[in-house]
């Protein structure tokens, strides 16, 4: 099967020779990079018809997820199927939004179950995403990991989220590090390739920040803090430190670098922040699908549920909503 196209023109990232002069010297402090996201998150609110229109653009931002390890095609088609109509008919009538073709900015699922999701996914537009290289540990064999991409790819992925080895963070091996990724990169082929960090095993966000800049410089279309699986996954300060690295990436090459949250973001309010920090960071540009997406399962249930306490006033019970 022929992949699906990415959700708009932004070009790929062609990547550049390693250049550890780039982040070697860079050491990112902690405790400022927490005070300013305390901030963000604090004190940047919007309310009523401008905190929905934020939230239908959360929305549009969204991989729908699931891995996990019941995963069917029954599941797949059921996530597929709320990908393309993420809210009720009558919550986007009621603000005004019916004709804006609501949809999520993709499915994201285990390479097995790509096949039966862009089957569902067919004529939508929505991209089918599929995890790889041996995720979440990527601890697999390299041969391995690149024939799980290649598999992925033919059955129609249009996005690969590989994993990294972290081994070669935490030993300051980046030639390792970027042999590896511009490997998958080219393994990926059309496919666009979000290279996952596992931030939370990284130790220092200035591992954070020299990781995120091999990965970039091997080729990566975006970068994402997490798998989902680890510990302590996406946070504002670890976010921060990957956003200053993809702006740093771009004011040398002149690429935009998309970004990738995942794993904890569960309500409303995480979106938000999410989307002041990308706004405050970055600008507008990076407050659409082809630059930002937030990787959530549960996310879209508390986003509907608040939509439709604007609408009506009233919150509605979890298990109201599909996928609740």
């Amino acid at each position: 099967m022929k992949a699906a196209q990415m959700s708009d023109s932004t070009p790929r990232n062609p990547g550049t020779p390693l250049a550890p002069d780039w982040f070697e010297d860079v050491q990112v402090n902690r405790s400022a990079a927490e005070r300013r996201t305390a901030v963000v998150a604090a004190s940047r609110s919007v309310k009523k018809e401008y905190q929905a229109a934020w939230l239908l653009r959360a929305i549009q931002c969204i991989d729908l997820t699931t891995l996990a390890g019941d995963d069917t095609p029954g599941k797949v088609r059921m996530l597929c199927a709320k990908a393309r109509q993420p809210l009720r008919p009558d919550l986007l009538e009621a603000m005004g939004v019916a004709d804006i073709g609501l949809t999520t900015g993709a499915v994201c699922v285990y390479p097995t179950m790509v096949p039966h999701a862009v089957r569902a996914l067919e004529g939508s537009g929505i991209p089918v995403a599929s995890v790889a290289t041996g995720f979440p540990s990527g601890l697999s064999p390299l041969p391995q990991r690149l024939a799980e991409i290649a598999y992925a790819v033919d059955a129609g992925a249009a996005e690969i989220d590989i994993v990294i080895t972290r081994e070669h963070v935490l030993l300051g091996n980046w030639a390792a590090l970027y042999d590896e990724i511009a490997r998958m990169r080219t393994a990926c082929g059309a496919a666009h390739m979000k290279a996952i960090l596992a931030t939370g095993e990284l130790g220092t966000l200035t591992n954070v920040y020299r990781a995120s800049m091999v990965a970039m410089q091997a080729g990566a279309d975006f970068i994402k803090t997490s798998t989902g699986k680890e510990p302590v996954n996406a946070t504002l300060p670890v976010s921060l430190t990957m956003l200053r690295a993809l702006r740093d990436y771009g004011a040398r090459t002149g690429y935009r670098i998309g970004f990738k949250p995942a794993g904890g973001l569960r309500t409303a309010k995480d979106a938000m922040a999410w989307l002041a920090l990308m706004k405050e960071e970055l600008g507008n540009d990076w407050l659409r699908p082809g630059l930002f997406r937030i990787g959530a399962s549960s996310l879209l249930l508390d986003i509907e549920r608040q939509l439709e306490h604007h609408v009506t006033g009233r919150y509605s019970a979890a298990s109201h909503h599909a996928l609740s």
